[in-house]
């Protein structure tokens, strides 16, 4: 690689600072030559102690960073909320269609949250014009949605990353790239009097409509115009079809029916490389064979035209991180996977960050913390036990909260594990009465990220700690591979319980749980062992609390339990229908409306897809209706509950594969 050429450089920002980048510039831009050498030596990386550099959870040092308005100087302490660091390269697709496409965009300008700043850099020689175009995209759309106050918090700095003289080279280069959206993902041509070969970027359509992969193979690439027709001379290729005319859904699915291995869509020129996706009920229709975009290649496109056989394989090339971020403790962070090009996933791990500040912000308030597991490594059958003592004068306490974290056996997030599960807490107390091995709290764990932090509260499950030493259990299915779990009980009052008499408020405390249903298999079945119960409420009760944790899991041809709308009803004395309905199940993007209550964002999965009473990465709220209006507090047993759960308004009666719900409910007597 070329020396840094200092003068020509200097020369080049000074001229860049006095100039603007018109239309013509980012369209050139955006087709550079994809062969100019811009590779990182992996093998200059900075040396620390034996680590080739600062890993997830050390402290960020000072910095600081020229840009085209001036100097970034970042110092521990002085910033209120997170930086995030971005380094941007025109060798990948996927970048340039995040940082091409309006809606990423309008994402970053609109969402971006008010304690968020961001600080663009480029890996490339060309940090001059990348900072540039960079700063112009984003001023664009702000103008454009009236949102020109969040620029004050973007920064964009002209020097290339290899040139900063600091430590954010080290982490961008040690920490790599493993996902396969921030790898290089290149289509590699070849053909018959070539001396080499052609590389260029390209970005793979989007997974969730598309069943088919890239393989090893060497496939030959046929031309199919548009592609907005069937054409069977493609069969056996690859079809080399042009952007335009029909959908890229029409497109891909066209080329399948004519047999076609896969599609390169080409952009035509001028034009950026777009996020090949399904619109509306496209979606429905599953296609069998892979599809990217790619930019026009005009040794490709001129071969083709002459009948000359080309050829076409597929590969990824290992790059430096894109994205990390510094928090508000001033730690270094991963940032987790962007399934696809938009600025949301910046917005959304933002979000997270903002919202685990605000944690530790509360756990500081007053509180009786009982320990009981302090980075305790969970797995197998047993999963993680302990048994502690609980305070003296429980009695006194109206709230309990879970303040509980999961993190990975490592720093970095590749240690996690790759799959979600249930994990449940259990809580077994020493005289091992009727309230034994009952459920205390349920979190889903997160695809592949070690940063789940939650608070939840439990309080009406006070009674469930009957005993002056308890012994918890925090298990997932055996299989699943190790997390390391943190859990404190946090004992307080509040009044929030409370009972009002005329214009006293009295603080009430749950004395006493009664359990109710459970769940099982969500089949035609489900609701037939479910009979009504009788009870009396205590004469003491001055308040009656229907508590319940529900999960819907599996997917049957409904997509049932995880995907599918189930309604979850508890009738109490034949009139009172309380209903709990989880009408976020199968959503697009359900789950990403919950980063800003703890849902991890960014996960190595389908995170974003609302899913039946749970997100992955997010602790399990408890249910809770005030029900009492709705009995008889005279004492005596004529009061009834019975549970059913439905589906579209009926009882679930799927023709395969039945999922299942997983429950825990009570009533809850307060006094």
């Amino acid at each position: 690689m070329a020396p840094l050429r200092s003068k020509l450089s200097v020369l080049l920002f000074l001229v860049a600072l006095t100039a603007h980048v018109t239309e013509a510039a980012v369209r050139s831009k955006l087709s550079e030559d994809e062969s100019k050498d811009t590779t990182v030596d992996l093998r200059s990386r900075k040396k620390t102690s034996g680590a080739a550099g600062p890993e997830p959870g050390d402290t960020a040092a000072a910095f600081t960073a020229p840009t085209l308005d001036g100097e970034f100087s970042y110092k521990p302490g002085t910033l209120r909320g997170p930086l995030i660091i971005h380094a941007f390269t025109n060798k990948s697709g996927f970048l340039e269609c995040m940082w091409s496409s309006e809606s990423s965009l309008t994402s970053l300008v609109q969402d971006l949250p008010d304690s968020t700043q961001v600080l663009f850099l480029s890996l490339d020689d060309s940090a001059v014009s990348d900072a540039l175009w960079m700063r112009d995209q984003v001023h664009r759309v702000a103008v454009q949605h009236s949102k020109k106050e969040v620029l004050s918090r973007l920064h964009f700095s002209a020097l290339p990353v290899f040139a900063l003289g600091n430590w954010i080279p080290s982490v961008f280069y040690s920490w790599g790239c493993m996902s396969h959206n921030c790898l290089l993902a290149q289509a590699v041509f070849t053909s018959q009097g070539w001396r080499v070969p052609i590389v260029i970027k390209r970005l793979d359509a989007r997974y969730d409509w598309l069943m088919g992969h890239w393989t090893q193979s060497l496939y030959e690439l046929r031309d199919a115009g548009d592609g907005c027709d069937p054409s069977p001379s493609v069969s056996g290729a690859v079809a080399w079809v042009s952007e335009g005319n029909c959908s890229f859904f029409t497109k891909v699915q066209n080329m399948a029916k004519s047999g076609a291995s896969g599609v390169l869509v080409y952009a035509l020129p001028g034009n950026p490389i777009q996020d090949m996706n399904c619109v509306g009920d496209e979606c429905i229709t599953a296609l069998g064979i892979p599809a990217a975009m790619v930019h026009l290649e005009v040794s490709v496109a001129q071969g083709l035209q002459s009948g000359q056989p080309v050829f076409v394989s597929f590969q990824n090339t290992p790059s430096p991180y894109y994205f990390f971020s510094i928090d508000q403790q001033g730690l270094l962070a991963e940032m987790g996977w962007f399934l696809y090009p938009s600025f949301s996933f910046l917005n959304w791990q933002a979000q997270w960050f903002d919202f685990n500040a605000d944690l530790l912000t509360k756990l500081q308030s007053s509180a009786k913390v009982v320990p009981v597991f302090d980075k305790v490594q969970m797995q197998g059958e047993k999963g993680a036990v302990a048994t502690v003592d609980m305070p003296p004068g429980l009695s006194d306490f109206n709230v309990l909260e879970l303040d509980s974290s999961l993190s990975c056996p490592e720093k970095r997030d590749s240690s996690c594990a790759q799959w979600d599960h249930t994990v449940q807490l259990f809580i077994c107390c020493d005289h091992r009465g009727p309230y034994c091995n009952m459920e205390l709290g349920r979190w889903i764990t997160a695809f592949r990220r070690g940063i789940g932090h939650w608070l939840t509260d439990v309080s009406p499950l006070l009674p469930l700690l009957d005993g002056n030493r308890c012994t918890l259990t925090m298990k997932t299915v055996p299989w699943a591979m190790p997390w390391i779990v943190s859990l404190n009980l946090r004992f307080s009052v509040s009044n929030q319980t409370g009972y009002i008499t005329g214009n006293d408020e009295e603080e009430l405390h749950p004395f006493r749980v009664m359990p109710l249903y459970s769940g099982g298999t969500f089949d035609k079945n489900y609701n037939k062992k479910y009979q009504p119960i009788k009870f009396s409420v205590p004469a003491s009760a001055k308040k009656v609390e229907l508590y319940a944790v529900i999960t819907g899991h599996g997917s049957d041809d409904n997509n049932c339990g995880e995907f599918c709308v189930t309604s979850h009803h508890f009738l109490l004395n034949g009139v009172f229908n309380n209903t709990l309905r989880f009408d976020m199940a199968g959503t697009a993007l359900g789950c990403t409306t919950r980063v800003k209550e703890g849902a991890v964002p960014n996960e190595h999965g389908t995170w974003l897809y609302g899913r039946g009473g749970w997100c992955d990465g997010l602790q399990v709220n408890p249910w809770r209706v005030d029900v009492t209006k709705q009995l008889d507090l005279s004492g005596s047993e004529s009061d009834t509950v019975v549970y059913f759960g439905l589906f579209n308004g009926q009882d679930p009666n799927p023709s395969r594969d039945p999922g299942s719900i997983i429950m825990s409910s009570f009533l809850v007597f307060y006094k």
